[in-house]
């Protein structure tokens, strides 16, 4: 009989410093046109997001990021100051992540995902120490963006149908907020108003507690490569998130093949625990009239939005932590989407 990988604890942790409207009040003022900058504060009003964290800073004076005495005050800082920083922060914040997940018992292998920086050694290998896991076997998913999440989970559960007594420790850390770029021009200020910093930090084991991990999947769409782009320029790392994103993921999942991909032999109706990807308000929005979803299905979604806005690949991981707390929740999918365009997910089903 094949050995089924189960997703046992999921935890996060996000940064102190909530710098959600001071960017919206920054970006509104960066807006010559008057119709451009009203039309930017009721789409901000109207995306769903309550609170993103960050790690940086707040001024002497109290001040956020872009305030006079913060890290963005005055010229755009350049990329070797942001990865100095992510070389510092996103270890901790790890950590963090990984001390809310509470005793690990022994660890045979460490799975870590990551776009929003880079050093070497790597944030596995400092965390590694840090735990002091000696010769952990370690894989580091990198520049994937939003749906490593669901790839490191992955890796996870092959390692466990394959080592049946692995004890898998996946690792999710993102700091966004270290690339805020100088845009003025509405698209740009809207994609940047999504983003904040968090992690996340889950076991995966044979042992059957939680959520049992099947059917991984991985689709791309045709055509859709330039829609999401994620470059390393001068003054940190430049994302284009195209508008148009939302309608070609609404397309694609009405499409049967999709869907086929995605659920197997399920009917969407009967999936109870739908664990997308929050990248955003039209995303959700598109998901769930694309599958003719109840509104109540997509809630730990939107919860996770408002709450932390869109970490990237630490966004899944939240939304499966809000799943695995309610008991109701049997039966799912979990789905993020990002470059390529690609979705990448896995269906579940709890333990019992």
């Amino acid at each position: 009989m094949a050995v089924k990988a189960y997703l046992n604890a999921v935890a996060g942790a996000v940064p102190d410093h909530d710098i959600h409207q001071p960017y919206v009040e920054w970006a509104a003022a960066r807006i010559a046109d008057p119709r451009e900058r009203a039309l930017f504060e009721r789409m901000a009003e109207r995306a769903g997001i309550a609170h993103r964290w960050s790690i940086l800073p707040p001024t002497p004076a109290g001040g956020s990021p872009v305030a006079e005495g913060g890290f963005y005050a005055g010229a755009a800082p350049g990329t070797a100051a942001r990865m100095a920083l992510y070389a510092d922060a996103a270890p901790k914040l790890a950590l963090k992540a990984i001390g809310n997940l509470g005793p690990l018992g022994r660890i045979s292998h460490l799975v870590v995902a990551s776009c929003t920086g880079f050093v070497a050694p790597g944030v596995d290998q400092i965390i590694a120490e840090a735990l002091g896991l000696g010769d952990v076997e370690r894989t580091l998913i990198g520049f994937m963006g939003c749906y490593a999440a669901a790839a490191a989970l992955r890796n996870a559960h092959h390692i466990v149908r394959s080592e049946p007594e692995a004890r898998v420790l996946v690792v999710t850390v993102e700091l966004s907020s270290l690339h805020l770029q100088f845009a003025t021009d509405l698209e740009g200020l809207l994609a940047e108003l999504q983003f904040g910093d968090g992690a996340a930090a889950a076991l995966v084991t044979a042992e059957p507690v939680g959520f049992g991990i099947d059917a991984p999947f991985a689709v791309t769409l045709p055509e859709s490569g330039e829609l999401i782009r994620w470059s390393i320029g001068d003054s940190g790392f430049e994302m284009v998130l195209s508008g148009e994103v939302p309608g070609r993921i609404g397309t694609a999942l009405r499409d049967d093949n999709v869907r086929a991909r995605i659920l197997g032999d399920w009917a969407a109706g009967e999936v109870d625990a739908w664990a997308v990807h929050a990248g955003g308000r039209s995303i959700l929005d598109a998901v769930e009239r694309s599958l003719e979803l109840p509104p109540e299905r997509l809630a730990a979604s939107r919860r996770v939005l408002h709450d932390c806005g869109n970490m990237s690949s630490s966004t899944l991981m939240f939304v499966l932590r809000e799943l695995l707390a309610d008991p109701d929740a049997r039966k799912g999918v979990a789905i993020a989407f990002g470059p390529g365009l690609a979705a990448e997910g896995f269906r579940f089903e709890r333990a019992g």
